[in-house]
């Protein structure tokens, strides 16, 4: 199985872990004399086998990811990191720069309160550019070594 099929997996295992849960919360109780449309205890004997399996594949996934290495060195699990910091970093000077873009349209009349940025807006665009570059070339980088590389334990 390779890396990415794995990820599909998990990902795959939470949805239908939250779809059960619903339902076995929604039948977890009825009025006196109903019956639930579906039995909770079997549900729940099913979300108990999909949470062994999530471990199992959870683990694999994380031993994988600290053992691959893309062309640079960095381990896959060194690479993830960076990227959520590049998006963390991304998300948070593009929204500095759309606040202080919105401050010039407060104004409508001279009388009232003119706002104005107190940042270099071309500068901090370009900064958030830069890590929404940086974040989308290692993306393509994990992903390619996501589907190039076999999960190191199979499940």
């Amino acid at each position: 199985m390779k890396l990415a099929e794995a990820l599909l997996e998990r990902k795959r295992i939470k949805e239908e872990i939250a779809t059960l849960r619903e339902r076995t919360e929604r039948d977890s109780k009825v009025q006196e004399g109903d019956n639930p449309a579906e039995n909770p205890e079997l549900l729940m004997e099913k979300i108990f086998e999909l949470v062994d399996r999530l471990k199992k594949l959870t683990i694999a996934i994380n031993k994988t990811n600290m053992n691959v290495k893309l062309s640079d060195g960095r381990t896959l699990m060194e690479a993830i990191a960076e990227r959520d910091m590049l998006k963390l970093l991304h998300e948070s000077t593009k929204r500095v720069v759309d606040e202080a873009v919105g401050a010039r349209e407060w104004r409508v009349t001279r009388s009232e309160i003119k706002f104005m940025p107190t940042i270099d807006v071309a500068e901090w665009r370009k900064r958030s550019d830069k890590y929404a570059k940086k974040y989308r070339e290692l993306d393509a980088a994990i992903q390619a070594a996501n589907w190039s590389n076999d999960l190191i334990d199979e499940i």
